[in-house]
């Protein structure tokens, strides 16, 4: 039984910081993802404490994973483990079921599982958790309350640290399909051999006031006494999705000009705002003298955003501006406004808007060819992800031989 606690432990433990770290690396994606779910169960008036729940939960799925997988303030980490279990199994159940949303974004972007395997993934952790609650009385503390719990204060207060560095500098491990290097239009294809969605096509006619169903094989199009009415599409057979299946990017005059701006042998600087009456105004600004710079030394660049398209010119005179779904905005960079250099549909560089060079040194670095290789303010959180992954792994390292030292 001592050996299956110790199992236990150890896959439980490192679920809980896989789980809480991915979270943390995107916390935008997990906003959004508490919003998805606000949105299905009809609850949008919580969309407001999306980021601060995304943040929360992420930081007591780490901790209570880094305390049964140390030792330190174990009892409180299996309770810990064991509320998130309790709230989380009947829940999942609850979305295999309805699939109202179709990912449920427990690893966040880093691995995809559907409903029904989330719900199986998690009866086993409860399982494992009800093992180690059952035998919590058994463990033995490493340090006395105070110490232990100031090990734990310190490892929280870094981990959301961390988090919010991420939020502000940009996921420090891009797991979304536009990546730096990333080809956009290579992404959007369906390689040889992998077939694409099917769906069977229904059209509605109308004749002397009786409404009939056809089909692409027998629909009356050279019968002009019957009218259109309507037409709908039911997928038949699922087929190969590609990472990138959504992009479109429209003209301030409604024109698609998707295919022009991956196919751009030169320099395209997408200046990427959801919703430009959410970002801060002086980020805005920003980015109104960052186009006006480039477009004064010949480099092309464009606002995109879902807002309407006159809220968007209404900032500036002298922007172009373009609009694109709200929901591959997201997906393509998590900053509001965020920026991505494009030539030749490639992805050479990506920003928010605490990081992008100044103006004058973005298009230095864009004339010398260096500008996919300069990211000094980024440097903080690399420097400051390592200092705490070293930290908290001593931690676990000295836990772990001062347990065997104790038996």
């Amino acid at each position: 039984m001592k050996l299956l606690r110790f199992i236990s432990r150890i896959i439980v433990g490192l679920v809980f910081v896989f789980s809480g770290t991915v979270k943390a690396v995107d916390p935008l994606g997990s906003a959004y993802k508490f919003g998805d779910y606000f949105t299905a169960f009809n609850l949008e008036f919580l969309k407001f404490a999306a980021l601060p729940l995304g943040i929360l939960l992420c930081t007591a799925e780490f901790i209570s994973g880094f305390s049964v997988l140390s030792g330190y303030r174990i009892r409180s980490g299996i309770w810990g483990v064991l509320i998130l279990m309790i709230i989380f199994t009947p829940l999942t159940l609850i979305l295999a079921l309805t699939n109202p949303v179709s990912d449920c974004g427990c690893f966040g972007d880093a691995i995809h599982l559907t409903n029904w395997q989330t719900f199986g993934k998690n009866v086993i952790l409860l399982a494992l958790v009800i093992i180690l609650f059952t035998g919590r009385d058994q463990v033995k503390q490493i340090f006395t309350p105070i110490p232990e719990w100031t090990i734990i204060t310190a490892v929280t207060l870094l981990f959301v640290g961390f988090s919010l560095l991420n939020l502000r500098h940009l996921p420090l491990f891009d797991f979304l399909p536009y990546r730096k290097g990333v080809n956009i239009a290579e992404s959007m294809k369906i390689p040889e051999g992998k077939s694409a969605d099917e769906y069977q096509t229904t059209f509605i006619y109308e004749k002397d006031r009786i409404r009939k169903e056809f089909t692409l094989e027998n629909y009356p199009v050279n019968d002009s006494s019957w009218k259109f009415i309507d037409q709908k599409s039911v997928l038949v057979k699922k087929g190969y999705t590609p990472p990138i299946h959504d992009f479109m990017i429209s003209s301030s005059d409604g024109q698609d000009i998707t295919g022009d701006i991956l196919r751009d042998t030169a320099y395209v600087l997408l200046m990427i705002s959801e919703k430009v009456e959410e970002a801060n105004p002086l980020n805005i600004r920003k980015s109104i003298s960052l186009s006006g710079i480039c477009k004064s030394q010949n480099i092309k660049s464009a606002l995109v955003t879902a807002s309407s398209i006159d809220k968007a010119m209404s900032l500036s005179s002298n922007l172009t501006v373009c609009s694109a779904d709200a929901t591959t905005l997201k997906t393509m960079i998590r900053s509001n406004p965020g920026y991505i250099l494009l030539k030749n549909g490639t992805i050479l560089g990506k920003w928010s808007w605490a990081n992008i060079p100044e103006g004058p040194l973005f298009v230095k670095l864009i004339k010398e060819g260096q500008i996919g290789t300069v990211n000094n303010k980024r440097l903080i959180l690399i420097v400051y992800s390592s200092a705490i992954s070293a930290f908290i792994l001593f931690l676990l390292i000295s836990s772990f031989f001062r347990s065997i030292k104790g038996d």
